[in-house]
């Protein structure tokens, strides 16, 4: 049983964790509104003054943008493949699978810098020159493994008598997938999606490899920071990007409570959210 004690020392170890992860951006997101030029404490004055001259500012607008569209089609990519390679180790039983799974995973465990790296030197050496779509691939190759862990992860935890309820009853694939597999995985789809695009919103090491004279966000912001140049502009870029990334990560979390109860009408979805699935 828990004393007082413990329980007043285990709250007082998770605020200082809290407040060691939270207080950095907080103090960038107080920054973001000094009315000074230069960051010092305590605040002159408040002003919103540099969101309007980061916006105007064309290099900041060409940045965001391409990282809105590096994100938007690197978690397309990742949408497609990661979905497909949960299908086929979750169903299929092959030689070598758990070395294609762990291949799967390796990308988000290896440091940003080393996959860079190794796509710019391939890059170089089949000729490739840099653009959006090396861009692209370098956050693709780990935005791949947070849709597969999401949708896979999905999959074990609904049982198989849903699929075989909905053939006993009549349906066929085309009516499965419809109103049995979609309801079930839709909420790990977006879920898989909105975390795909906050972590490619705001990786920077990958693109710094694989852009060349391509600049998103934060490079702009590593950029600047190395000449010293802009700091109110940066804290608002970087207040920015942690809007942008928190939003999406929090949404994502919201779903991923769903345990993917069906909400169709059919036959099989009744039976599924009233617990009483049995085959015939």
């Amino acid at each position: 049983m828990e004393t007082r004690a413990t329980r007043i020392g285990l709250s007082a170890w998770t605020v200082l964790v809290v407040l060691f992860l939270w207080l950095p951006l907080i103090l960038i997101a107080i920054y973001a509104f000094n009315e000074s030029n230069i960051q010092s404490w305590p605040i002159p004055g408040w002003t919103t003054h540099w969101f309007s001259v980061a916006w105007n500012d064309p290099d900041v607008r060409s940045s965001f943008w391409l990282s809105i569209k590096v994100g938007l089609i690197a978690t397309g990519i990742a949408l497609l493949f990661g979905s497909m390679a949960a299908f086929a180790i979750h169903r299929f039983r092959f030689f070598g699978r758990e070395s294609v799974s762990f291949l799967l995973l390796l990308p988000i465990a290896l440091p940003g810098i080393i996959t860079g790296m190794a796509l710019n030197s391939f890059y170089v050496f089949a000729g490739i020159s840099f653009s959006i779509w090396t861009i692209v691939i370098g956050h693709a190759t780990f935005c791949v493994v947070v849709v597969y862990n999401n949708v896979l992860a999905r999959l074990r935890r609904t049982s198989t008598s849903l699929l075989e309820a909905s053939m006993d009853l009549g349906a066929d694939g085309w009516q499965t997938f419809r109103f049995v597999v979609w309801p079930v995985l839709s909420t790990a789809l977006v879920a898989g999606g909105l975390l795909a695009f906050a972590l490619s919103f705001d990786e920077v090491i990958v693109t710094t490899f694989t852009a060349g004279a391509q600049t998103t966000l934060p490079i702009f912001i590593l950029d600047n920071l190395r000449q010293g140049q802009q700091f109110p502009i940066i804290n608002v870029i970087a207040f920015t990007v942690i809007l942008l990334t928190i939003i999406p990560v929090t949404v994502a979390q919201r779903l991923t409570r769903d345990t993917g109860v069906l909400r169709r009408g059919t036959a099989a979805g009744a039976a599924a959210q009233s617990g009483e699935i049995t085959t015939v």
